[in-house]
């Protein structure tokens, strides 16, 4: 009978680890493993439990962190926050009526779009980010002089 109840432990740890792709419940599907070998051996339904939450435990704390960072996406961290205000250079005309328009930030393109519906930013221009929505930037014009601008987009 335990044994039954450790087999359907692990199956529903495996599909709740399936479904939510998180490394969290597989580990308790490891301790349920150890604790179902340890009951065909005989132990005990205290033991089992026992080696159960000591495997988990364990498995968590040691196997995770290396799990996580080898087999989770390495995705890159952005403090987009750090580009508002900031001055950046377009690298395609910004017009908003046609949907065209980027900019470079620390080297990372954007998707860039004029603040004000009605304005144009013509491409080599240094602009302000006024604002970020999703992916996008949000630009206005610049508080450079005219003269470093045409500098700049050389």
């Amino acid at each position: 009978m335990e044994a039954i109840v450790w087999i359907a432990l692990i199956i529903i740890f495996a599909v709740v680890e399936i479904l939510t792709v998180g490394l969290t419940s597989i580990w308790f599907a490891g301790g349920a493993l150890a604790a179902l070998i340890c009951c065909l051996f005989g132990m005990g339904p205290v033991g089992q439990f026992i080696v159960f939450v000591a495997v988990s435990v364990i498995l968590v704390c040691f196997t995770r962190p290396w799990a996580l960072k080898y087999f989770k996406p390495h995705l890159t961290k952005t403090n987009y926050e750090q580009a508002i205000d900031e001055n950046v250079c377009l690298t395609e005309t910004v017009d908003n009526l046609k949907g065209t328009g980027t900019a470079v930030y620390k080297g990372q393109e954007w998707t860039a779009r004029a603040y004000e519906d009605g304005k144009r930013f013509e491409a080599g221009t240094i602009v302000r980010v006024k604002e970020i929505r999703g992916v996008t930037m949000y630009v206005v014009e610049s508080a450079l002089m005219p003269h470093m601008q045409s500098e700049a987009g050389k």
